[in-house]
């Protein structure tokens, strides 16, 4: 697959512009730790299986699932959150690139609109691509709590995109069947050595440097 094609591209960031998978993993694990190994594990396992959720979704569903306590407060999923960002903000603004992601930004930017589409709070979101000098290449950074399909849909509406001419790359089940429900192409990134989340029928990359050619 090549890029010429197509009218405009969004990524997905964590995986996919960005090498921070394991950073938030990581941070999950940790900011259940105080519960004991089978919850943090849980956690984990959940956090996995559903990559490109919005952290609040998760906060939500550790709480009532996996610790058995009433809904959390609007002030309990503030303080949760505030401590995640803690423990990730930092680490990701110095993470690696995906091989190919810093390039390929760089070389489209100059050609299409790029947007990101993450399940990252869009405020942190935009702190992370701006310390990373990366805000200039992209019309639009969005993040959670709109759900991604929403997202898309809006990135769509607001910059009068043809959903036919527009490419997605995401790194998670959720992205590409966001993508579906929007009508638009999908790529996906699969770090070499993990799990392939997608249907057999998905063209799939190891990172993002073929598409430099």
């Amino acid at each position: 697959m090549t890029t010429a094609d197509w009218q405009a591209i969004i990524f997905d960031f964590d995986g996919v512009v960005v090498e921070s998978g394991d950073i938030k993993t990581q941070a999950f694990a940790n900011l259940y730790r105080a519960h004991g190994e089978t919850v943090m594990a849980e956690v984990v396992r959940y956090h996995r299986l559903n990559g490109g959720m919005s952290r609040y979704q998760k906060f939500h569903y550790f709480q009532q699932h996996l610790l058995e306590k009433p809904p959390l407060t609007p002030d309990e999923e503030q303080q949760l959150d505030q401590l995640f960002s803690e423990l990730v903000v930092e680490a990701v603004v110095a993470s690696e690139a995906v091989p190919g992601a810093a390039e390929l930004i760089r070389k489209e930017a100059a050609r299409i609109p790029l947007f990101i589409a993450s399940g990252t709070p869009e405020a942190e979101l935009n702190t992370i691509v701006m310390r990373r000098g990366m805000a200039p290449y992209f019309r639009a950074v969005r993040g959670s709590p709109t759900p991604k399909q929403l997202l898309i849909a809006d990135i769509l509406s607001s910059h009068v995109l043809s959903p036919e001419r527009v490419l997605m790359i995401g790194d998670a089940l959720i992205d590409y069947q966001s993508a579906q429900i929007n009508g638009i192409a999908f790529l996906g990134r699969v770090r070499p050595g993990d799990d392939n989340p997608f249907p057999a029928e998905v063209n799939t990359l190891p990172d993002l440097s073929s598409l430099l050619t």
